[in-house]
């Protein structure tokens, strides 16, 4: 048993600092910042030890947008008025950019994985990164739609994991993907009390 947990305390660590970051994102929390900035700190070691180095340099980013996150829900102002930041649709307009974002970091995290590292996952890993940079940037707008991409991200997450022999992260993102189903019904019914307020 002991063997056990000094081989995976890491693995075990970040799928509990994991499972709080959900619930908390479920409930539409600030606080998900503060989780998503600790795990994905631990989770840089964590991957690159696996050899999964397009998600530690992810977690980098993780970081990084985490703090975005929460400023833009603690300063955004909403019309004028410092309130908090509201639950909304994406944009039409935004859907052609994302899309061309995604192509572009997708092409080039493909790109650094296979030719600096020796990734046995370049198309998935660098597919989940790329869709991953989406998939933050709409959180921290608070668009609904955010939770569509985390689904996908997390259906392909928990395939590479158990393929990399990191059995609790690989079940923590198969329970992303029901926490993400069960947060954008979530979030939708937020919206609707919103609007009728």
């Amino acid at each position: 048993m002991m063997e056990f947990l000094s081989l995976h305390w890491l693995d075990i660590l970040t799928t509990i600092l994991g499972l709080a970051y959900i619930w908390l994102e479920y409930r539409a929390s600030i606080w998900l910042w503060f989780f998503g900035i600790v795990m994905p700190v631990l989770d840089i070691f964590l991957y690159w030890t696996h050899g999964l180095y397009g998600d530690a340099g992810m977690a980098c980013y993780y970081t990084i947008a985490a703090i975005y996150g929460f400023a833009v829900w603690k300063l955004k102002k909403h019309d004028g008025e410092s309130e908090q930041l509201p639950i909304t649709h994406m944009p039409l307009r935004l859907y052609l950019p994302a899309t061309l974002f995604f192509c572009i970091a997708w092409a080039a995290t493909y790109y650094i994985l296979v030719t600096w590292t020796n990734s046995t996952v370049p198309v998935l890993d660098s597919f989940t990164n790329a869709l991953s940079f989406v998939g933050l940037w709409a959180l921290a707008h608070k668009y609904i739609e955010q939770w569509w991409f985390w689904i996908l991200v997390d259906i392909v997450c928990c395939v590479l994991y158990v393929q990399k022999g990191l059995p609790f992260k690989a079940g923590l993102y198969g329970l992303y993907v029901a926490i993400a189903f069960a947060g954008y019904f979530k979030w939708k019914q937020m919206m609707e009390v919103k609007t009728e307020t």
